[in-house]
């Protein structure tokens, strides 16, 4: 029997054909098909009865490319996600082009690993196939076919062990394999023979932290062998700025260090770090292109006056955070003050596991207004920590860490945990709450549970609004989260563009999306009261929504000034703290029960009325 959180994870929505099949462990491509539906019955020609039961092999026809046959068992092995445009038969024999796509599932409960096939017909022969070179008709002989394969296996096992031959050969020695500097082995051996001696009189020495700020970048655009080059040309430079007195070493990856004993002038080593980085804003040539790559240094000093020197080697770390932190392409020497700074960022990221562990993050509430009547139509969710030793913390006193932890999801799921019965106790009281907004993380949108989890928490779907920051959103758009999209739209979800104007604006971004709220950030509402040009722009942004059929929300509305421009202008709600700043459910309920929902008295007498008529 299929579990059902594997079945959750799939849409009835689909046209494309779907099959699940249960695999092997130990190798993707060994599998058993347990379920299809019809759409794929109809493609293939199978029966549910053939397919269910059968290897995955059934799916590859007589004429599908022994090429394309390899990749699809490759990526299968190595549980790739992935998609192909290749020809196959269906069970008559008829050929027919399809794209086949592959996604991998897994069962938590029971630890089973599955296989989501999708068959798409194609009316027409792929463009990138029709350019190949014709290949005679052959018939394929699969005893030879299963030979291949098997020397593939063997070669690929062969190929592993070499390669791990290799990493031990080059761990044991002192020498980077690529660059020829000292590796990390060498020069954590030569760090303490350094330590050993300032203990016993020896000089004083400055460490050198050296990271590229771009090396991702050149890997991804110009290839990993332009990134091999670019390491050894560093090697090079540092190799041409050092002498023999010094150490130099590349620790991994695109991070180097350098041991430097201090001579008589401070010139001795900032010369080094500021010739280091001079030297990366060159640019990178590689076989006819160019980029650039600028690197960041940390510095720091072990003198014998230090309690622990073998902290040095930290120190310059830190130092170079910081100069990453302020611009990058660019060298720190490391402070009493960093160093401050990293033991309360190391306590801060103590506590937010904590504070995960213990839920105490809670929602706050501000009130989204409806223009038209000035009574309360949402209400949007902003995370706060309720830290027990520092009170109740914003969102810009830990967001930022969160984010580099790689914990924005849980805060998320706790938030949101959270929101069922806050609408429950609403309810209770008889205190209207129409809906709830929540700003969702990228990484949130892209997780396949969030759905899952909204179905599953009790709250009214209909009563929901998801936020997405365009700025974001933008930079992390993909199939995933379009699905993501596609099925909150299906259980009536709200889908809102925050912060409008602050990212990548654009209309064809505002399609891609098509949200239903366009909330226009505070930056343009706030100047519209006195400045000619902002109003035009805010009329222009609005135009846009409206043309598109999405509701208009002014954020940023301060004053009553703001609100009477910003309804008048043809904005459907407003939101600022002109209405109230983000508090807790029990002040938001109080407040509520007090005014009945209202909070504006949108009224035609107001001093600027003229100027608002005259503009609108």
């Amino acid at each position: 029997m299929i579990p059902a959180q594997i079945l959750d994870q799939i849409t009835d929505k689909c046209t494309e054909g779907l099959a699940l099949a249960l695999a092997c462990d130990e190798d993707g491509a060994i599998m058993e098909l347990q379920w299809c539906n019809s759409a794929f019955t109809r493609i293939t020609g199978y029966g549910f009865d053939e397919i269910v039961g059968q290897r995955g092999t059934i799916l590859i026809g007589s004429s599908m490319d022994q090429g394309d046959h390899l990749i699809i068992i490759e990526k299968l092995m190595n549980w790739e996600h992935f998609s192909v445009k290749v020809r196959n038969n269906r069970r008559n024999g008829e050929q027919y082009w399809q794209k086949m796509s592959w996604v991998p599932l897994s069962d938590a409960q029971t630890g089973n690993r599955w296989w989501l096939c999708s068959l798409v017909e194609l009316e027409d022969q792929p463009r990138e196939t029709a350019r190949r070179r014709p290949y005679p008709a052959v018939e394929p002989d699969q005893g030879q076919f299963a030979v291949f394969a098997e020397k593939i296996k063997r070669l690929e096992k062969e190929n592993a062990r070499l390669h791990e031959l290799a990493k031990i050969v080059a761990k044991e020695s002192n020498e980077d394999a690529l660059t020829g500097l000292s590796n990390r082995r060498h020069f954590e051996i030569e760090l303490k023979s350094w330590i050993s001696d300032l203990k016993q009189g020896g000089r004083d020495f400055a460490v050198f932290y050296i990271d590229l700020d771009r090396f991702k970048s050149v890997n991804d655009t110009l290839g990993h062998d332009a990134g091999d080059r670019l390491l050894i040309s560093v090697a090079g430079m540092l190799r041409r700025l050092t002498d023999g007195r010094d150490l130099v070493a590349r620790l991994g990856g695109d991070e180097f260090v350098v041991l430097r004993p201090l001579g008589d002038s401070a010139l001795n080593i900032s010369g080094l770090a500021d010739a280091i980085v001079q030297e990366m804003h060159a640019p990178f040539a590689f076989e006819g292109k160019s980029t650039f790559c600028s690197a960041s240094v940390g510095v720091a000093i072990a003198n014998a006056r230090m309690e622990i020197p073998e902290q040095v080697v930290a120190d310059a770390d830190i130092a170079l955070y910081h100069a990453k932190s302020q611009g990058k392409g660019r060298w720190s020497f490391f402070t009493e003050e960093m160093h401050a700074e990293a033991i309360a960022t190391k306590r801060l990221v103590s506590d937010l596991l904590v504070a995960c562990e213990k839920r105490e993050f809670v929602p706050h509430f501000q009130p989204l207004i409806d223009a038209a009547t000035g009574r309360i139509a949402s209400a949007e969710v902003l995370v706060r920590w309720a830290h027990p030793r520092l009170g109740l913390l914003p969102p810009s006193a830990f967001l930022e860490t969160a984010a580099s932890m790689g914990i924005l999801k849980r805060i998320d799921e706790i938030t949101f945990a959270a929101l069922p019965d806050i609408l429950a106790s609403f309810d209770r009281a008889g205190v209207e709450l129409p809906r709830l907004s929540i700003n969702i993380s990228a990484g949130r949108l892209a997780d396949p549970t969030f759905i899952h989890d909204i179905k599953s928490s009790g709250m009214d779907p209909q009563r929901l609004t998801i936020e997405i920051l365009e700025s974001v959103y933008l930079e992390r758009i993909g199939d995933v989260v379009q699905w993501t999209l596609g099925e909150l739209r299906a259980l009536g979800v709200t889908i809102a563009l925050d912060d409008f104007g602050t990212g990548h604006a654009s209309v064809q971004g505002l399609l891609k999306i098509k949200p239903a709220v366009l909330k226009i950030d505070r930056q343009f509402i706030q100047p519209i009261v006195e400045d000619e040009t902002a109003r035009a722009l805010v009329a222009s942004i609005i135009g846009i929504g409206k043309s598109l059929g999405m509701s208009i929300v002014a954020e940023g509305v301060e004053t009553e000034h703001h609100a009477q421009f910003a309804s008048a202008m043809g904005c459907d709600y407003l939101q600022g703290f002109h209405f109230g700043k983000p508090m807790c459910s029990d002040d938001l309920q109080q407040r509520l029960a007090e005014t009945a929902g209202a909070f504006w008295h949108p009224g035609a007498e107001h001093a600027g009325l003229e100027r608002i008529q005259r503009f609108s």
